[in-house]
């Protein structure tokens, strides 16, 4: 197979031309469209649809398609009734750090907005990852996540209220979390995270404010504390088009 000098290690090999040579016609405008939005800058209008479709030849719905599929993985981001490029995804370590860290560390400005606070019984499902017995009281934090006050995820963490007795009046929701717990003298030891792909609920796409059809990236995490025992189970949820994770790997 030849490969293109130019051909960047993370794009797809031979730009995703199957080995036959036959690709779909939204699929080759996808690529012109593309390499358009690499020459303009974040924020920049792209042509219309009609505007697109005469000058690549193809039926509107094509270029529709085409612009669809860049707007689903965070190229193009729709702007009033156009389409404009977005810019580059956030970049979220996969580490024992806090989401305000990540995303201070790129230069923009995290935020929160409190979505609720409740205290109740630990279920049975919840009760081997936070440590408690069925019953006893257990703190959900849920806050939709901020960047630049762009609504981009949403979180919801859970705790026991024997580690955070104090929660509801010490601590500030727009601030993070684990800053708070180093406060109160509680270290991180070791958490377990999994990570898939999923459609967001109707309640989690109005709180985010995207498309139910949005692919969203879902982690959860059950962190430790440094003696071992369960001290958090979080649920994130990041927009897909709006994030990737990186994490560093030693053999």
């Amino acid at each position: 197979m030849d490969y293109p000098n130019d051909q960047a290690p993370g794009a797809p090999v031979r730009s995703g031309i199957p080995e036959h040579g036959r690709i779909p016609k939204y699929y080759a405008v996808k690529a012109r469209i593309d390499r358009l939005v690499g020459e303009l800058g974040e924020g920049s209008p792209i042509p219309t649809e009609r505007d697109l479709s005469e000058e690549y030849g193809v039926a509107r719905e094509t270029v529709r398609q085409a612009l669809r599929e860049l707007v689903l993985e965070g190229k193009l981001r729709r702007r009033g009734r156009g389409t404009v490029v977005a810019g580059p995804k956030l970049e979220q370590p996969l580490s024992l750090a806090s989401y305000t860290e990540g995303v201070r560390r790129q230069g923009r400005t995290p935020g929160r907005t409190l979505v609720c606070l409740d205290r109740f019984p630990c279920p049975d499902a919840l009760a081997e990852e936070t440590g408690l017995s069925r019953g006893e009281p257990v703190w959900h934090l849920e806050r939709v996540l901020l960047a630049d006050d762009e609504r981009v995820g949403l979180e919801s963490t859970y705790v026991a209220v024997a580690r955070v007795p104090r929660l509801d009046a010490d601590f500030d929701p727009d601030s993070s979390f684990y800053a708070y717990l180093r406060g109160l003298g509680l270290a991180f030891g070791d958490a377990d995270e999994r990570i898939e792909t999923v459609l967001a609920t109707p309640r989690e796409a109005l709180l985010i404010g995207t498309p139910p059809a949005l692919p969203m990236l879902l982690i959860h995490r059950a962190s430790r504390d440094a003696e071992g025992r369960p001290l958090e189970r979080v649920r994130s949820l990041y927009r897909g088009d709006r994030f990737s994770f990186t994490a560093h790997l030693r053999g």
